[in-house]
């Protein structure tokens, strides 16, 4: 089953977070995620909160998802993640294929 890996980000530091969107898409390829989402413009639509950029990434399963974010590759980019951008991050298990009769 799949899972999506959901972060809200505000910029810190420009020059920081490209380096750290480089570092870890590398890292999210690695561990066969890819992007869905990648900071397009986003709508509130409900609620009072302004929109943040938003990117959302799915991984294979979320043991996978887990082992990205745990990584010694990974860990490179968090190194960076401190000056670059304030997150939340958000760990979400999908749903399971629907087989079609």
């Amino acid at each position: 089953m799949p899972a999506y890996v959901i972060s809200e980000v505000e910029v810190r530091d420009q020059a920081a977070m490209e380096a750290y969107r480089t570092l870890a898409a590398q890292t999210i390829v690695q561990y066969g995620g890819r992007y869905l989402v990648r900071g397009g413009a986003a709508e509130v639509v409900e609620g009072g909160s302004p929109a943040k950029t938003i990117i959302i990434v799915e991984f294979p399963s979320m043991a996978r998802a887990r082992e990205w974010y745990s990584s010694a590759e990974y860990a490179e980019a968090l190194k960076l993640r401190q000056t670059a951008l304030e997150r939340r991050l958000l760990f979400v298990e999908g749903v399971a294929p629907v087989a079609e009769s």
